[in-house]
Order: C-alpha cells, then structure tokens, then sequence
C-alpha cells in the first residue's frame, strides 16, 4: 500500500521515510517544565537523528473530573509552545478542542491534532482542515478502522490532503482498552500515515475514579508489536517524573527510558522496510 508523505516542519511521516517520533508531556504543566522537557528531547533527537515532532496541550478539555488540571489555557499555551520552537527548532503539535481554538493554534503549531473523544465533531473537523495544517487524526476509542474513512472525507472536502492517522486503543469492556494491530494496516489502506500511540493504548479510562489510570510498563510492549505491524510514528507522553505529573501519570514513560526504546523501534523499522 501506498502511503503518502505528510511534512511537519522538516519532518517527513509516511511515504517509506524513516520511524517518527512523537512525544512530549501530556499537558504543559508550566513554562519551565514544558522547556526543560522539550530541550531534553530536543538534545535527545539530535544525539540519535530522530526525525522528531515535539507535543504537548496547552489545556486538557476532556479531564474525567471537573477539579482536575487542565493547562495554562489557550493563549499562554501557545506562547511557551512558540518559545519552544523558538528556543529548540522543533515542529510542535498540540490539540485542539473547539473551532473557535483553531485560529490561534494554526499560527503557532505545525500539527494540529483532533482528540479522540471529538474525531467525529463535524465543524471541528472542517474547522482543522481549512486550516491548511497537517492535521492528526485519533481515532476514537469507540470506532473501527473502517468508521475513520467518514472522518477523511470530512477534512478531503476542506482540500486538505496533510492528514496523518492516530490509533490510540479501543473501548474493551468497561474501564479498559485493547489495542488490535490489525487496525493499523486497515488504516494503512486509506493512503495516510499511520501513528501508534503507545502511552494512551495503555490507559484504563476512568480506572481511577476521578481520572484515568493505566500501566506504562507496557507501553514499550505494544510500541515494539506496532512498528514490527508496519507504522509510521510512533507517539509517547513522556514526562521527567511521572509520579508527579498532573495529568496521565499512570501512563506516561519516564524521560530516561525513551532513548533505550527509540533505538530498539528503530531498529525494528529497518528491519519491516527491507
């Protein structure tokens, strides 16, 4: 199959270029933190050659409870993103949870992401594709492959051809996720890049109560299953300390594991693409 190339800044997804690597934290939980993060990966990228996309919300829209951390908002969001690839020359994506955001969002990031709770909000989705950026798609947890071909014609009818395509896990019950790699060549078959996210395949929405809990240690299982199943990125929430991060703690990976991981997907991929 066929796959076009969807260019994020200098990066190329798809069309038999290399594994891309997508990470960053969940949420910005301050100017400092998203820095600090952001140049250890950026040094990180650099050291390895990892075709690399910084990410990171400026707000978290869709926390299980109303007490729950979101971000520093819509505007100083996108201030410490812009500082980020000021500072660091990476290509940043963070999500967008309203039209209404989609003005903003466009002039600072270089990817902007559909949430997977939203991926069938109709003006949403149109207002992501006049934008003219890359757009990544995350299927939602509670569609199949084939239900995400909707959703493209939906951003196709804006003109906008830069789409790449998230598999994220899907609803198994309650309170838990699978993730079927099957999915990820059926969605191969639209001729889009396709991404696996790693940290939020492992998640157990609402498994905690007022939030979501998980198990990051398998994280690095389902990466290694996913690149081995043909993928074209693959996406980490990463974070310096997990145990004190405000968001997701329970699925994301410790910054000092990702460079260990990184080598082994890559690895892998050359190893599908002979």
């Amino acid at each position: 199959m066929k796959v076009r190339t969807v260019k994020v800044g200098k990066v190329s997804i798809g069309g038999g270029h290399p594994l891309v690597l997508i990470a960053g934290s969940c949420v910005i939980e301050s100017r400092k933190q998203c820095l600090e993060l952001a140049g250890r990966l950026a040094r990180l990228a650099a050291a390895e050659r990892i075709p690399f996309i910084f990410k990171a919300s400026f707000d978290k829209a869709n926390r299980s409870s109303h007490a729950s951390f979101r971000g520093p908002g819509l505007v100083r969001g996108l201030d410490i993103l812009a500082e980020v690839k000021a500072r660091y020359g990476l290509p940043v994506l963070t999500d967008v949870h309203h039209e209404t955001e989609v003005p903003l969002a466009e002039r600072v990031a270089d990817m902007l992401q559909c949430p997977a709770f939203l991926c069938r909000q109709t003006d949403l989705i149109l207002a992501l594709g006049h934008s003219g950026k890359p757009v990544n798609i995350k299927k939602g947890q509670f569609l199949a492959p084939g239900d995400v071909r909707n959703i493209l014609a939906k951003l196709e009818s804006t003109g906008n051809r830069q789409i790449v395509i998230t598999e994220r896990g899907v609803s198994f019950g309650y309170n838990n996720l699978v993730a079927d790699m099957r999915s990820l060549p059926l969605l191969r078959e639209f001729g889009y890049p396709v991404v696996f996210d790693a940290t939020h395949s492992v998640q157990l929405p609402g498994g905690a109560g007022d939030r979501s809990g998980g198990d990051a240690r398998l994280a690095a299982t389902l990466a290694r299953a996913a690149v081995a199943a043909g993928c074209d990125a693959i996406f980490i929430e990463t974070h310096l300390n997990p145990a004190e991060a405000l968001s997701d703690k329970d699925t994301q990976l410790p910054l000092a594991q990702v460079k260990k991981l990184w080598r082994l997907l890559s690895r892998i991929d050359r190893l599908v693409r002979k």
